[in-house]
């Protein structure tokens, strides 16, 4: 029996022949908004389902098809769908699954504009969205029940950090009959692979790691094919036309290539610098899995093979110490989004979680004063050199 290929290797070559495409050794881009029928008898069996094959960019193409089989493969997946953004991803696979009526229940934490879509969007059509801190999984258990169709939540969570205990989760949301979805943009596949632990959805935005550049936005979404497929010609084709351009599906699988290469180098540098911040004499708080300190730092090391390139922390002074040394910075970007080869700071209450009210946010454990670094991938002693040089030397007192 031959042995698996590992990451790196599906990541490259897997379900692209290069003798099928005339030898091209980067697969072929099919910019085509529609494909022609051998017959009218074949275009209508296409459109029964009873035929393999491309209709209409709209709903499949050959170069988002190699992205979703090489995605949905990294996973564990059965199936997978490449979409125009994260969000797509997000609203094509929930306006699927849930209708008035239903009851999603999500983490406490999650990105900004997905809470915007839960309790701005769904809500406003009859889905009811709780909120329950999914950190204690008996939390879920005391709040499902038969009317919740969806567990959802993101681990690592953005910006805070939290983790969700995926296997127990699942375990107690399969018991009355509803469907994980799990936001793994923060850790890929290369460090954590939900499937693998009883989740039933996997959603990303491609924009961010898997892209790794910069210069796409995307998502993708996987899980079984029967409901891979609904999302498909339901929550996609009919309801959002969230769909990738080809030339983006051609970005990701480039960025698919150096997954594994990135990943490794964004978590051995975000490693190093947590470790600076935590010792640094202004900094009060690190939020960050491979520390010893992270309240979840066991779970982070069953769950996630490395701790991941992303760091939250606070400083002493909180807003007011935190802006002045972001807008000091000198290499570093103060840019939203995350996962680029370029490091990256933001302030999420000013910023990406600025959909949520102060209220909201004191609720769902999201200071004024988190500061949100991304780590890319430039020499660790000048990420290090310009977080010096723009720290207080000194706590700056909290505006009153």
């Amino acid at each position: 029996m031959s042995r698996a290929k590992g990451f790196a290797s599906r990541a490259i070559h897997h379900a692209y022949e290069p003798q099928d495409n005339e030898g091209a050794l980067t697969p072929p881009l099919h910019l085509t908004s529609t494909f022609v029928f051998e017959t009218a008898e074949a275009g209508g069996e296409l459109f029964a389902g009873e035929r393999s094959g491309h209709v209409y960019s709209r709903i499949s193409n050959p170069t988002l098809d190699l992205l979703e089989q090489r995605v949905a493969e990294l996973e564990g997946a059965e199936a997978g769908l490449a979409l125009s953004s994260g969000m797509g991803a997000i609203t094509s696979t929930l306006w699927t699954l849930v209708s008035p009526g239903d009851e999603i229940i999500v983490d406490k934490t999650l990105y900004g504009c997905t809470f915007a879509f839960m309790r701005h969007g769904l809500s406003r059509f009859g889905v009811k969205i709780s909120h329950v801190d999914l950190t204690d999984p008996e939390n879920l258990r005391a709040a499902i029940s038969e009317t919740t169709r969806v567990v959802y939540f993101e681990t690592p969570a953005n910006p805070n950090m939290r983790l969700v205990d995926i296997a127990r989760i699942a375990d107690i949301a399969h018991e009355a009959g509803a469907t994980v979805v799990v936001d793994n943009t923060y850790a890929t596949p290369y460090l954590t692979r939900p499937i693998e632990m009883g989740a039933d959805i996997v959603l990303h935005s491609a924009t961010k790691y898997l892209g790794g550049h910069g210069d796409v936005v995307a998502g993708l979404v996987v899980g079984k094919c029967e409901q891979i497929g609904e999302i498909r010609l339901v929550g996609m084709k009919d309801m959002t036309g969230a769909v990738m351009a080809p030339f983006n599906a051609l970005l990701i699988l480039r960025g698919l290539k150096t997954l594994a290469l990135r990943m490794d180098r964004h978590c051995a540098t975000a490693q190093k610098v947590a470790e600076w911040l935590e010792a640094h004499p202004v900094v009060c708080k690190v939020h960050f899995p491979g520390l010893e300190s992270f309240e979840q730092h066991d779970l982070a090391e069953r769950q996630m093979d490395q701790p991941g390139g992303m760091i939250a922390f606070e400083l002493e002074g909180g807003l007011q110490a935190g802006t002045e040394m972001m807008n000091a910075l000198r290499m570093i970007q103060r840019a939203v989004s995350l996962g680029d080869a370029e490091t990256l700071i933001q302030h999420p209450a000013s910023m990406t979680h600025s959909t949520y009210t102060p209220e909201e946010r004191a609720e769902h454990g999201i200071s004024e004063g988190l500061v949100r670094l991304s780590v890319g991938l430039e020499d660790l002693n000048d990420i290090l050199d310009d977080l010096n040089q723009a720290m207080p030397s000194k706590p700056v007192a909290a505006a009153a």
